[in-house]
């Protein structure tokens, strides 16, 4: 299964907020200097390189919409350590880079394998919350979209609308797939400006 194959252009208006995993998998891994310069994905590429190679595997089958029951807090950016534990670097506080956003804003994501979608559902955190020192649960996240079904296609536009929002905070994106009961999870570290 492949999905997001290539990376949000962030110069389309309005911005787009770039996944975690994509970020990391964009950068310079193997430079040392990558230790100071970005140290969230250096972290994340230390803990398994695998999984910022196979960022395509990020999701979870046959959670049948109850998140929270399989996904603890604490584990929202790994899917709740799926895949074996492959992702959970993604889970870790601290400050990621983030897409400067303002509170209207689109996710856009790319599915090579034209899954479609039974919804998506796009939350972010509350007012107050510093993912930099806080590990995200579910009750630190406001949803503000849902959406319905999409038609299988490569490429999703989902617009957000959001307000009273300011500094860091952390994009969550769910994304039912169509073909089966396959749920992908997606963190975004954002700035509201």
């Amino acid at each position: 299964m492949e999905r997001h194959r290539r990376r949000p252009r962030l110069g389309d208006r309005p911005r787009v907020p770039q996944l975690r995993l994509l970020a990391a998998l964009g950068s310079d891994f193997q430079n040392p200097a990558m230790a100071q310069q970005d140290p969230m994905c250096w972290q994340a590429w230390q803990a398994d390189p695998n999984a910022m190679w196979n960022w395509n595997g990020l999701y979870r089958n046959g959670s049948a919409g109850n998140f929270q029951a399989v996904i603890p807090n604490g584990q929202l950016c790994s899917g709740g350590h799926t895949e074996g534990g492959r992702y959970n670097s993604l889970d870790t506080v601290g400050a990621w880079k983030t897409t400067n956003l303002k509170n209207n804003f689109t996710v856009k994501l790319y599915d090579q394998a034209s899954h479609g979608a039974d919804y998506f559902l796009v939350y972010v955190t509350k007012q107050g919350f510093n993912p930099a020192t806080e590990q995200l649960g579910w009750d630190d996240l406001r949803q503000v979209t849902r959406t319905g079904s999409y038609a299988p296609s490569q490429n999703y536009s989902i617009p957000v609308s959001t307000s009273g929002l300011s500094g860091r905070h952390i994009v969550y994106t769910i994304w039912q797939a169509s073909h089966m009961d396959q749920t992908y999870f997606l963190c975004s570290d954002v700035n509201f400006s």
